[in-house]
């Protein structure tokens, strides 16, 4: 009895402590619906078909489709208004769907932006909606079924290929050189693989050898105790991370900078004029102009200093006169009474 209570519970729009009311509509054929199938408010479950039979007097809709649903729908579902000649029109539809092509049937109610009347009461009918037969579904499934088509057409193609051992793939399956080859390939992995776990080549040695691992343990420890010696304020990093007197030397060489360039940019000082001097900042573009100029008249050999730099014959001259000069020395070294003879007259 409790499992039963619960089921109900937890059974969604058909709890039996669920408000419902019933609606009603009538087809022209019943296309496979059946008692229990679900019932849709445009895409949303929202009860069941409670039955389905044949009524008379109904020659063009003898189908009457009773359904079940959550009386909290109730409000998004429009009766419709009922015209002179006792049609009703302008409520929501109900229409048989059908879940794909060869799924079950199931009912869809739906509610257009011009439908009219007030919310559905407990007994409402509904006009029904256009059904697509079996004929129009399989028609609009012709496309999906012409690209199935094709996919398998181009399968059976690539499969043909591949049996008869053309492309890589036909290569690969029915070639005995590629799979001589493919196993030799695997041998030499698998060889690979047994000497890294023998400790044999660099990667062997790196996974088998704890001299390594006792190495990379050796280095983690120095770093810690680095790091224990920066924390203890030792060495200059040490100092540098602790002491907080090179903290605010640091902080004062900062502030000290601060001023200095605030100085500058409000022309303080020898540094702040050479930036923010308007007067020195010209003196110095003609001075820079001039300089120019002069260097403009040496490359042109004007004047003495550019006839001294620029003409070949002076430097020749100079050069001439330097070596009679070394000429001349060397004569009085060797014979230095011949040019310095003394006369003495008496008077």
């Amino acid at each position: 009895m409790t499992l039963a209570i619960l089921v109900f519970l937890i059974s969604g729009t058909s709890g039996v402590f669920t408000r419902k009311i019933t609606l009603i509509t009538y087809f022209d054929n019943a296309e496979g619906v059946r008692a229990g199938q679900p019932v849709d408010f445009q895409g949303v479950p929202i009860g069941n078909i409670a039955g389905v039979r044949l009524v008379p007097g109904r020659p063009q809709s003898p189908v009457e489709v009773v359904m079940k649903i959550s009386g909290k729908y109730a409000q998004f579902i429009r009766a419709g208004a009922v015209d002179k000649d006792g049609k009703r029109r302008g409520g929501s539809r109900a229409t048989v769907q059908t879940q794909g092509v060869l799924g079950e049937s199931f009912i869809d109610i739906s509610t257009g932006k011009d439908a009219v009347g007030p919310p559905v009461t407990d007994g409402a009918e509904l006009t029904p909606g256009e059904t697509p037969g079996y004929q129009d579904v399989i028609r609009s499934s012709q496309g999906t079924l012409q690209n199935i088509d094709i996919l398998l057409d181009r399968a059976n193609k690539i499969l043909a290929q591949v049996q008869e051992g053309r492309g890589t793939l036909g290569q690969v399956i029915n070639d005995p050189t590629m799979i001589n080859k493919i196993n030799a390939i695997l041998n030499q992995v698998q060889g690979l693989l047994n000497d890294v776990s023998n400790g044999k080549g660099t990667i062997g040695k790196f996974f088998a050898d704890d001299s390594l691992y006792r190495k990379a343990n050796d280095a983690v420890d120095k770093i810690d105790r680095m790091i224990d010696e920066i924390n203890a304020g030792k060495g200059s990093l040490g100092k540098f991370v602790k002491d907080e007197g090179i903290y605010n030397n640091a902080n004062q060489l900062l502030v000290k900078t601060n001023r200095l360039v605030d100085d500058i940019n409000a022309g303080k000082g020898t540094a702040g004029k050479l930036l923010k001097d308007e007067e020195f900042a010209r003196k110095l573009h003609n001075t820079i102009e001039r300089l120019s100029a002069i260097a403009d008249k040496l490359e042109r050999g004007e004047g003495s200093a550019g006839k001294l730099l620029n003409n070949p014959s002076i430097y020749n001259n100079t050069d001439q006169l330097l070596v009679e000069t070394r000429t001349l020395i060397k004569s009085i070294r060797e014979n230095p009474k011949k040019y310095l003879t003394i006369h003495f007259r008496v008077f």
